[in-house]
């Protein structure tokens, strides 16, 4: 007989990573600048989310819940300006979406590429949540939730949440 060794994890021990500021500029305005530029001219750009993702991706990685915040919310409040939607839409819904990616990347394994699709799809359908919430009931916006084109659309935010994230990977410093 057997028995199993259980071992735990402090917060202290979370491998936690911080980027260049080159990085830290630079990819969400490259996400914006693609999404807005592509999203325009090629229509199924339109289906992927590369701000949210990249949101997404800085919260995990550095696992403190304020910056998740100031991260989503810059990078969402920067996508609002590129709209003809009111400002703040996009700040709300990034900032949420910030908030829940750093707490849960305290808690799981965020490098596993199955766990990156879970993510991707289920902070996708997050987001797509509270911006309606917030277009339906705070700005009185009428807009149709579709759910077919919303699950597809964050099956594939999954997906390439997982190519997305393994490339910028290599932005990586230890903390």
């Amino acid at each position: 007989m057997s028995v199993a060794n259980v071992t735990y994890t402090s917060r202290e021990e979370i491998e936690v990573h911080k980027f260049s500021p080159w990085a830290t500029i630079g990819v969400p305005l490259a996400a914006l600048l693609v999404q807005s530029l592509l999203g325009t001219r090629l229509r199924f750009v339109s289906v992927f989310d590369l701000p949210l993702l990249v949101t997404i991706f800085f919260a995990v990685a550095r696992r403190n819940q304020l910056t998740g915040m100031a991260t989503g919310m810059f990078i969402g409040l920067l996508q609002d300006s590129l709209t003809h939607h009111p400002i703040g839409m996009y700040g709300i819904a990034k900032t949420v979406v910030g908030f829940a990616a750093s707490s849960l990347g305290v808690r799981l394994d965020v490098e596993n590429p199955g766990s990156r699709i879970i993510m991707g799809f289920s902070f996708y359908l997050l987001h797509q949540a509270i911006y309606f919430a917030v277009a339906r009931n705070l700005v009185n916006e009428e807009i149709p939730w579709a759910w077919g084109h919303t699950l597809g659309a964050a099956l594939a935010n999954g997906l390439l949440a997982v190519v997305l994230f393994a490339v910028m990977d290599k932005l990586k410093q230890r903390a």
